[in-house]
């Protein structure tokens, strides 16, 4: 039997899959197989100049990078030059047109609003992908990756590198072993943001002649370019980011979400300082209440009982619980504290150095996969691996997207607190059933707080809508013309 160059299989592969004129995109544009653990990926990446630089690092001294897509060159332009032999490209639709016979897997580290249309489309096409976090903007746009994902059968994982690490791991054989009893409350938070939010709509500029404007605005409604909403600090304005929550509650919750087995939540509440139309808040505080839960894991010992967990961020602190020790200090990029029934369980940021606050060092059996490689490189490991024997990297979409549901829900909490009430969530149907046709909110479109001689005045231009159309739109994104989602499996 002769043998062939896997170069020469997918070619031979792409010239057979053309002649099928009448085939679907997920047939011509797949990856034909899995690729041997021996062989390489050939990776393209789009959104290069931050996180994805990261993301590329941990996996180029393995993997190809074939393929880089930014659509801002200047930003990019180290990135570009680090890796000649890649191509270069400014939207990622010319690029997976052109490309996609030749691509096995995708990463993606754009602005929030773009995660879902990139990975979506790349998934339809049979290509794995690594999704930075938050994994998506909205819940609806989370609920279809999770099923893209099952439906197509690639290898998925999202950027809350905390996940592959062993504090998660040992916060969740602590609460299941039940060192903490029953779980009733959960306090977490974030010391972010640390760029400015909380800020009034600006004015138009001129587009820098290296940035695509039209394309960073994907699908999103097009509003004039600021220097303030890129590179970086669109992730204050709701257009484009999340907030402090988006940025850090994938890596502040998830020992939370998983260790607790969480679903659906049931009832949100959110409030804030000054909400604005377009910018994320200074601070912001949320309650999320969870059903009771019987456990999935056989290796779980204890109840899962209904919980609430609390969000605060902006520099507000979770209150420091009864009997905190003097020399003990929280994480304050991203502390976490469970309330069980027998003790109180306290960590960090990416569940990183779990403690108890009785002071005991429990030692339980360990319940999960140790996870050797980086969280890049343990999805590299599940790309190469066939659907039927692939083990799961650690933020696979079958948890990150129900975990990211959990996470926007916190978004809408806040933009919808101009109710002035506890929402209730139905989490399958993906609605809250006390929103009725009639009821409006208000919302500040500007504050006109100004001091003249010492005296201040104090005025706010606002809007109302109708708060039950508003609320759909937060939870399902009416896309520009042009841009289009694949349909819900």
């Amino acid at each position: 039997m002769s043998k062939i160059s896997r170069r020469d299989f997918l070619q031979r592969s792409a010239m057979a899959a053309a002649a099928f004129t009448i085939a679907p995109n997920i047939i011509l544009g797949k990856s034909h197989g899995h690729v041997s653990p021996s062989d390489k990926l050939n990776i393209a990446a789009v959104g290069i100049g931050g996180m994805g630089h990261a993301n590329i690092n941990a996996v180029k001294a393995t993997e190809n990078l074939v393929a880089l897509c930014d659509v801002d060159w200047k930003y990019a332009a180290k990135v570009f030059e680090e890796f000649p032999k890649a191509k270069k490209y400014w939207d990622w639709r010319k690029m997976f047109d052109e490309m996609r016979d030749q691509i096995d897997a995708v990463i993606v580290a754009t602005a929030d609003h773009t995660h879902c249309i990139i990975a979506a489309q790349a998934m339809t096409l049979g290509k794995h992908v690594y999704v930075q976090k938050p994994l998506t903007h909205s819940v609806y746009e989370s609920r279809l990756l999770t099923k893209l994902a099952e439906k197509y059968q690639v290898a998925t994982q999202m950027g809350n590198q905390g996940s592959s690490a062993a504090g998660v791991r040992q916060t969740c054989d602590w609460i299941w072993n039940g060192e903490i009893g029953e779980v009733t409350r959960v306090d977490c938070g974030t010391n972010r943001p640390i760029w400015p939010q909380g800020l009034p709509t600006p004015s138009g500029q001129w587009v820098p002649d290296t940035l695509n404007w039209d394309l960073f605005t994907g699908p999103a409604k097009m509003i004039p370019y600021n220097e303030i909403y890129h590179p970086w600090n669109w992730r204050g304005w709701w257009a484009y980011g999340t907030g402090a929550l988006g940025d850090m509650a994938c890596h502040v919750m998830h020992p939370i979400f998983k260790a607790l087995q969480l679903g659906y939540p049931t009832k949100v509440q959110g409030s804030s300082t000054l909400l604005l139309t377009d910018c994320a808040p200074t601070a912001q505080s949320i309650q999320l209440t969870f059903p009771a839960r019987q456990s999935k894991n056989k290796k779980c010992k204890v109840k899962l009982p209904e919980v609430e967990v609390r969000w605060t961020d902006g520099g507000i602190t979770p209150d420091l619980p009864k009997g905190f020790p003097k020399d003990k200090q929280l994480d304050i990029d991203g502390p976490v504290i469970f309330y069980g029934t027998k003790d109180t369980l306290i960590c960090g940021c990416y569940g990183r150095d779990p403690w108890l606050l009785s002071g005991r060092m429990p030692n339980v059996p360990k319940t999960q996969r140790e996870i050797t490689f980086s969280h890049e490189m343990d999805w590299v490991r599940a790309c190469k691996e066939s659907p039927e024997n692939r083990v799961k990297p650690a933020s696979d979409f079958s948890e990150a997207g129900p975990f990211n549901e959990m996470v926007v829900m916190g978004v809408l909490a806040v933009r919808l607190q101009g109710l002035h009430r506890i929402l209730d969530w139905d989490g399958p149907n993906m609605k809250f059933t006390n929103i009725s046709d009639t009821d409006e909110i208000e919302i500040t479109k500007k504050d006109n707080f100004t001091v003249k001689d010492g005296h201040p005045t104090f005025g706010r231009d606002t809007e109302k809508l109708n708060a039950k159309s508003f609320a759909e739109e937060l939870i399902k994104h009416t896309y520009r013309d042009g841009w289009a989602l694949p349909a819900m499996p």
